[in-house]
């Protein structure tokens, strides 16, 4: 007796309504992001960290499925010489357009991972320091990018989003039009955010 109780209640939860975004759902997301270059970028530059506001729109075309853009306003980065201080400063857009897969359960905690495409844009290049009065210019970038993120669900409409992504990031990079060579920046970046779905 038991057993098929356990067996029913089992049943029950299964045949229950999934938590999470179904369907036909759109989920727009905001909240800190941190971009985090990898260290040895370049045999002449390493780029800082940066942080700025990210925000997310996702369209869930099933219950497991969604497509998703990435977007924030500007990133600023620090450019130091490699054994040296800081020589410039750039920012940049790095809109991604991923799909995801979104694992359907019975609980608030809904994991997830994506991959998709990157494109970075590089813009208002200064220099300083040892490069004072130097042009230095960045070239935009097209990459892949994986990701794994876990969706909160708070309410009926609102959750809590973490999401981590790697982007492939390589840009040529020119100093008075000679070549430096690609700064490889492939950062992770990581967010927190605050999700509404509609």
């Amino acid at each position: 007796m038991k057993k098929l109780a356990f067996t029913s209640l089992v049943l029950a939860i299964a045949a229950g309504p999934a938590i999470g975004a179904e369907a036909g759902d759109w989920t727009f997301r905001a909240g800190p992001y941190l971009v985090s270059p990898k260290s040895d970028n370049s045999d002449v530059v390493s780029v800082d960290d940066g942080a700025s506001l990210g925000f997310t729109i996702s369209y869930n075309y099933s219950d497991n499925w969604a497509i998703e853009l990435l977007a924030a306003t500007p990133f600023s980065h620090d450019i130091d010489l490699v054994g040296g201080g800081k020589v410039g400063e750039t920012k940049h857009l790095p809109p991604t357009l991923s799909v995801q897969y979104h694992w359907v359960n019975q609980t608030a905690f809904s994991p997830y991972v994506g991959i998709g495409l990157n494109y970075t844009t590089f813009f208002d290049e200064s220099t300083e320091g040892a490069l004072a009065g130097s042009n230095l210019s960045l070239d935009d970038s097209f990459g892949f990018a994986s990701q794994l993120g876990a969706n909160f669900r708070l309410n009926d409409r609102w959750d809590l989003n973490i999401d981590i992504r790697w982007i492939n990031i390589e840009t040529d990079a020119t100093l008075d039009g000679a070549d430096l060579g690609t700064v490889e920046i492939d950062p992770v970046v990581g967010g927190i955010n605050l999700g509404y779905r509609f």
